[in-house]
């Protein structure tokens, strides 16, 4: 069985503001989604500092460095770093460094990213990195050198082997494959938690209250998240420790004529004003794909198939948690 510290989770916005109070245990890389696959490296790390001795760092860079490094300024991210802070300390991390990535950090050697950024500052004991990884100025260092500055610079070097390496790159690449498709189902069961947004409750044009559908309009302020497919999905949200449930539309709301994507949420049976509140929204189930109706007749005909499914979906789902 797997054990773990509770913790806060520190966050620091610079390797510079961190200061180790011992020893640390340090992975790093971009951890985007956080899901099974990067929970045996965190677990490798949480479980090495599980007896108080040393303390746990993930290193982690913004922007990621694809953006700056080979321009990729439309590159979309499963989680933002509100999301990834939740998630690693549910894991257990104590340390979580988000360091500004630049084209002038890039340019460190590796032994001056060793020397001075590793072994001066974050004063590691070991790192766990995988066989792949590399690093330094034009990424000219490897495993190898790493492993090699260990003996020089007295750290250890747990490597993580290539089966799990590959594990990750393929289940990431699966999990992002799938929200783009719309595959909800299939992106959780890799995750194995909900992919979610967050947001702020804006006012739209309210269309869906004329109609008997209120919905609350979600704002997403970070360009880079991941938004699922156009379509209708199952959703539940915390509003006021009040778990509720809803149905979510991610499209341009073609019959009454939209033409710009929007993201909003027919909560069942809540009626509280939400403006100005920020929300996040589990996603569950995919139901349907954005449609074109004739009349708006026929869109509250199947706005009502909809609730009906989606309480349909959300009886099954009490039924199995309450076990």
């Amino acid at each position: 069985m797997q054990l773990y510290k509770l913790v806060i989770l520190k966050i620091f916005h610079s390797i510079n503001e961190f200061v180790a109070t011992k020893k640390t245990i340090l992975t790093l890389g971009t951890f985007d989604g956080v899901h099974f696959g990067h929970k045996s490296i965190l677990n490798k790390v949480t479980q090495s500092t599980l007896h108080g001795t040393y303390e746990s760092v993930v290193l982690t860079f913004f922007p990621h460095p694809r953006m700056v490094l080979q321009g990729k300024k439309d590159l979309k991210l499963l989680n933002t770093i509100d999301e990834k802070k939740e998630l690693l300390e549910k894991l257990g991390v104590e340390n979580l460094i988000i360091h500004p990535f630049d084209t002038t950090f890039s340019k460190l050697s590796a032994e001056e990213f060793v020397r001075d950024i590793l072994v001066e500052k974050l004063k590691i004991q070991k790192i766990i990195i995988g066989y792949d990884h590399r690093f330094g100025s034009n990424r000219t260092a490897d495993i190898h050198d790493l492993i090699a500055f260990g003996k020089t610079y007295n750290f250890e070097v747990e490597q993580i082997s290539a089966q799990e390496i590959n594990d990750i790159s393929v289940s990431s690449t699966k999990i992002r494959n799938a929200i783009t498709e719309g595959n909800i189902d299939l992106a959780n069961q890799y995750l194995e938690y909900p992919y979610s947004i967050y947001g702020e409750v804006i006012k739209g044009k309210q269309l869906g209250r004329t109609i008997g559908f209120p919905t609350a309009n979600i704002s997403i302020n970070e360009a880079y998240k991941l938004i699922p497919q156009k379509g209708v999905y199952v959703v539940k949200s915390i509003i006021h420790e009040q778990t509720v449930y809803g149905m979510m539309n991610i499209g341009n709301n073609p019959t009454v004529g939209g033409d710009t994507q929007s993201i909003e949420v027919h909560f069942l049976d809540f009626y509280n004003d939400l403006y100005g509140t920020s929300l996040k929204i589990d996603i569950l189930h995919r139901l349907r794909s954005e449609q074109k109706f004739e009349n708006i007749t026929a869109l509250k005909n199947q706005l009502a198939t909809d609730e009906q499914e989606t309480r349909d979906y959300f009886t099954v789902y009490q039924s199995l948690n309450n076990r």
